[in-house]
């Protein structure tokens, strides 16, 4: 029997977006104010959402337990997948003293930590969320930052806000090929208006990150470095995202931003090394784990292994990563075998109801197992060929392998816990009960309608997910209020991306990364203030962009 969603079950708008807003408020809450270990903030925040969905929205319980259960399959597959991989990968090279290496040889480029964060979380980051998305920029990002020496909490918080402005055109383009779909807009319109929002982010987000790390005065000591590598990333971003479409702009504009700035610093560097990897000014008493360190002295006194040597696995990983994120490429293997299982009593059941969508829509529910097709399965077969290459035997390959599980177990169930939530409230309606108030907001819209992008990334953890959530909504707002449906579609795109250093998956990946386990609430509370200040700044443009420079009107080849 379908049941409808219900957006206003308590038939008054504000208690009932209070309601809705509970789970994430607990689970933030829990996170960052009461240092709640994630699994369990996770936990609380699930508990109260079912609450929630079953008593106040009348969602039935079965139903509830099994958008609990997919939400648990979704995220092992494929963020948990991810993680897992990625990490093994990261241990061989540190146990047999290669990442040592790869720091020492990142070092010959520039002693300078300020240039090495921007070398490594934003042009090398960049080019991971282009290929793969999904988390893994992050975790490839965040355990290179800790192998130059970078504190857990820097690490993980910079990769984050690092991890921004890519994020639109992230995997070959994923998150505007889905708001395509959902909103029936051309994609080369919203590829194009994106590409007129994010570049100014380009351009603005590595001073940030450089302010973040080592505070105003450091940041002005690099400038020209940063000028350099963000320029270099935004013009090619936005000539790729107006001339070709989004398929490949990260790739490019990461490609590019990295021989730039590489090949200008043969010619400059700073006056003033800046040798700490501690935060400017900031509480951080994190340190690497004491198995980290025990890993890598052991690791020196191993056999020499030499620059080339180091970067192999890296550039395997890359060359595989970039293999499966090609859409022929993910097709090929899905018809090899992929098992797409719909999810009894919940798929089709559930139906979403105008204003959220334009008509009637029942919801699918579908747990796609396609492994072959995963990032994570492209990382892992990197993982086997540099382990082999590296001289591990398959049966050490085996062991390390079990390792990594038991080092990450925790972790990935808390990302499990963290999707059931997302998963939860998309199917119980809360999320569009917090996207219709945004919705009522009038001559503001184009400022809340971006912050919604953000809401929706923050609750789902993906770009692509807010755009699917939330795209519909959008269009169906925009059109309602005189607005144009391309822009404010394309703001919940480029507004979500600044949501995405705060969601709690990626929180949790990062954490994972650095082997900072247990510290999710530390990460979430020094990058909250960066999120929130960045999502603004894209709110503004594109309040900008409606009222006072109509960029939408321009002619798009």
């Amino acid at each position: 029997m379908v049941w409808l969603q219900n957006y206003d079950p308590l038939n008054n708008v504000i208690l009932s977006t209070v309601l809705a807003g509970l789970p994430v408020v607990v689970l933030l809450g829990a996170l960052g104010l009461f240092h709640v270990q994630a699994h369990r903030a996770a936990l609380l925040g699930l508990i109260t959402g079912l609450i929630v969905a079953i008593f106040a929205f009348g969602m039935p319980g079965a139903m509830a337990g099994k958008a609990v259960g997919l939400g648990l399959a979704s995220g092992l597959f494929p963020i948990g997948w991810i993680v897992l991989n990625i990490i093994f990968l990261h241990r061989l090279t540190t146990l047999n003293g290669s990442f040592k290496v790869l720091q020492s040889s990142i070092s010959g480029i520039t002693e300078d930590r300020r240039l090495q964060l921007l070398l490594v979380a934003f042009s090398f980051g960049a080019f991971f969320e282009g290929a793969a998305g999904f988390g893994t920029p992050v975790a490839v990002t965040g355990a290179i930052l800790i192998g130059l020496g970078f504190s857990p909490l820097a690490a993980s918080g910079l990769a984050l806000i690092a991890n921004t402005a890519p994020v639109a055109y992230g995997a070959l383009g994923a998150p505007i090929i889905g708001l395509s779909s959902v909103t029936g807009l051309d994609i080369n319109l919203l590829s194009a208006m994106i590409g007129r929002q994010l570049p100014l982010f380009s351009l603005l987000v590595p001073f940030w990150l450089i302010w973040a790390f080592a505070g105003f005065r450091g940041m002005l000591q690099i400038w020209p470095a940063i000028l350099v590598a963000g320029t270099s990333f935004a013009i090619p971003q936005f000539l790729v995202s107006n001339l070709h479409g989004p398929w490949l702009v990260d790739v490019i504009a990461a490609l590019v931003s990295m021989g730039c700035l590489t090949l200008f610093l043969k010619v400059w560097q700073p006056r003033e090394m800046w040798t700490s990897t501690a935060l400017h000014k900031q509480h951080d008493e994190s340190q690497v784990s004491a198995e980290e360190q025990a890993a890598e002295q052991a690791a020196a006194g191993g056999p020499r292994i030499s620059v080339p040597q180091a970067w192999l696995p890296w550039i395997i990983l890359t060359v595989f990563v970039f293999t499966w994120g090609i859409p022929q490429f993910k097709n090929f293997v899905d018809h090899l075998w992929a098992w797409n299982f719909a999810i009894p009593g919940l798929d089709k059941l559930v139906q979403r109801v105008p204003p959220v969508v334009l008509k009637p829509t029942l919801e699918p529910a579908v747990f796609k197992f396609n492994v072959l097709s995963m990032a994570g399965t492209g990382i892992l077969f990197s993982a086997i060929v540099g382990g082999l290459i590296m001289g591990y035997s398959v049966g050490q390959l085996v062991k390390e392998y079990w390792n990594t599980l038991k080092l990450v177990r925790f972790s990935l169930l808390t990302i499990c816990a963290m999707f059931s939530i997302g998963f939860l409230t998309r199917y119980a309606g809360l999320d569009s009960t917090l996207g219709l108030a945004f919705a009522h907001t009038g001559v503001l819209y184009p400022l809340f309608g971006t912050m919604l992008g953000w809401l929706g990334v923050a609750l789902t953890g993906s770009d692509t997910s807010s755009n699917v959530l939330f795209g519909g909504l959008q269009k169906t707002t925009a059109e309602q209020i005189g607005l144009s449906p391309i822009l404010m579609a394309a703001a919940n795109s480029s507004g979500g991306v600044m949501g995405k250093m705060i969601d709690a998956q990626s929180i949790v990946v990062a954490s994972t990364a650095t082997k900072w386990f247990g510290h999710e609430g530390d990460i979430l509370r020094f990058v909250f203030f960066h999120s929130v200040a960045l999502a603004v700044l894209v709110g503004l443009l594109v309040t900008l962009q409606a009222y006072v420079a109509p960029f939408t009107h321009m002619v798009v080849h």
